[in-house]
């Protein structure tokens, strides 16, 4: 699998602490991927940031609320370890290959399970143990978010969080609704830049190919942004509250 452009980026470790995040920032739950129970190991916390993005994070929910005080932030998913990413990385490559019809086993179908695996991998970092290249959401400085109404509903932002597809591109509807208006659809777009810009407003950046995918500090932040450097690297929860270390290898 090709490395991505930002994965060439210099990481300078600030050894920002993970820090819990306060319940009044709306989560999603049951968390998704410790329901398919995905080895979140010595009951480790997902619901965790590096201090300087949870600070963005709640700018991000205020300036939402001067917006459209009737709207929140949802959160599906905050810190990943990186055995989680492995695990989820796996797990949506068997579930595209099921849905395709393909069987994982059967060694004659190597290039269609090496094309999944190509499609999975525009949305789901490798699970690399590298330092140079740490997948996002194991920096503690990436987040999965939608939009809920205030009563926790989540709102239909034209597509599901994870899904592997066009659609999940940030601007999909965009063209449809400018060529061919489809109020649906401008709903759909309308929203999605909602997100966005009460999230790049708070300085995050968002995936080029995932709508609910937000970031800062990390390379791809740094390499849209065009910061010289990232300042995460991969996050090692020791303690559950804010401890934080950063060994040079993942085993």
């Amino acid at each position: 699998m090709k490395l991505r452009p930002w994965n060439n980026i210099k990481i300078n470790e600030c050894n920002e602490p993970l820090i819990s995040i306060p319940e009044t920032i709306f989560r999603l739950t049951p968390h998704p991927y410790m329901s398919l129970g995905a080895p979140y190991s010595n009951g480790a916390d997902p619901w965790v940031l590096r201090r300087s993005v949870l600070k963005r994070l709640m700018q991000a929910q205020q300036y939402l609320s001067e917006i459209n005080p009737q709207l929140q932030l949802a959160l599906f998913d905050a810190w990943r370890p990186i055995a989680v990413q492995k695990f989820m990385f796996n797990h949506t490559i068997e579930e595209t290959c099921r849905s395709k019809g393909i069987d994982i086993n059967d060694l004659s179908a190597n290039r269609d399970i090496t094309d999944v695996i190509e499609e999975v991998g525009r949305f789901w970092a490798k699970p690399s143990s590298n330092p140079l290249t740490p997948p996002p959401h194991s920096t503690g400085s990436a987040i999965d978010l939608t939009l809920a109404d205030m009563s926790g509903n989540p709102l239909d932002l034209g597509g599901e969080i994870d899904f592997i597809g066009a659609e999940s591109t940030p601007d999909f509807y965009k063209k449809d609704y400018s060529m061919m208006p489809c109020p649906k659809h401008q709903v759909f777009q309308k929203r999605r830049s909602l997100l966005y810009s009460v999230m790049s407003q708070a300085e995050f950046v968002q995936h080029p190919n995932e709508w609910w995918h937000f970031s800062y500090g990390d390379q791809l932040w740094s390499w849209l942004s065009k910061q010289g450097n990232a300042i995460y690297g991969a996050a090692f929860e020791v303690s559950k509250d804010i401890t934080l270390s950063v060994p040079s290898l993942v085993t």
